[in-house]
């Protein structure tokens, strides 16, 4: 069998990888544009994802909000005065006032479409007004403020409720750490996954459908 030398094996990866980055970043016919489509979800899913994941410790590095739970009305430009006006009646009773709820992460909450950036969630390093992303028994995680944190044998629970809900659920009255999914941070692109919602939005409820108002 013929060897191939470390001088000509260099030369022919040179060659194919020319070839390979004309088709995928210049070629304008469909097929390099079919390619570089390709390529890209590639890239994504089995590297870049993979690689975010570990990095931040979850299975969900990045989230696509796909409710509007957390909406507060106005979005980036919710009065927060106003709104805490027409909600201090529902966090009262869990002893968080305008001044608490000011300090919290996304104090004006956010929108459907929103894409947030998730970071491991550590069950004792999670505080009252964090939001967290868990499974609460549906196809899809929720992501809500935790507003009780108490502590039954040893382990920290957690409730968590919807900005723009105004009560606690069923599936987030007791949140054990093994439903934990991750920790949301910051707000990484506004609106930018409608980009995926639009193939999908419209199988919910017509109520759920389209973009958000406060209840």
């Amino acid at each position: 069998m013929k060897k191939i030398g470390a001088d000509q094996f260099w030369k022919k990866f040179k060659k194919f990888w020319g070839k390979f980055w004309f088709i995928v970043w210049k070629d304008d016919s469909f097929k390099g544009w079919l390619i570089s489509i390709i390529f890209i979800f590639i890239l994504i899913k089995f590297i870049f994802l993979p690689t975010l994941s570990f990095v931040t410790g979850t299975t969900l590095p990045l989230a696509i909000v796909e409710s509007c739970s957390m909406y507060h009305d106005g979005n980036i430009l919710s009065d927060f005065d106003a709104w805490w006006q027409r909600h201090e009646s529902i966090y009262s009773p869990y002893i968080i006032n305008d001044l608490k709820f000011r300090d919290f992460v996304f104090k004006n909450g956010f929108n459907k479409g929103d894409i947030l950036f998730v970071i491991k969630a550590n069950p004792e390093k999670l505080k009252v007004g964090d939001v967290i992303i868990f499974n609460g028994g549906s196809n899809h995680p929720i992501i809500h403020r935790v507003i009780k944190i108490e502590k039954k044998d040893g382990e920290k629970i957690f409730s968590t409720m919807g900005d723009n809900v105004g009560r606690v659920q069923f599936f987030e009255e007791e949140i054990k750490s093994e439903r934990l999914v991750g920790k949301a941070v910051f707000k990484l692109a506004p609106y930018l996954g409608w980009a995926k919602l639009v193939f999908f939005d419209w199988k919910n409820d017509k109520s759920q459908r389209g973009f958000c108002e406060e209840n």
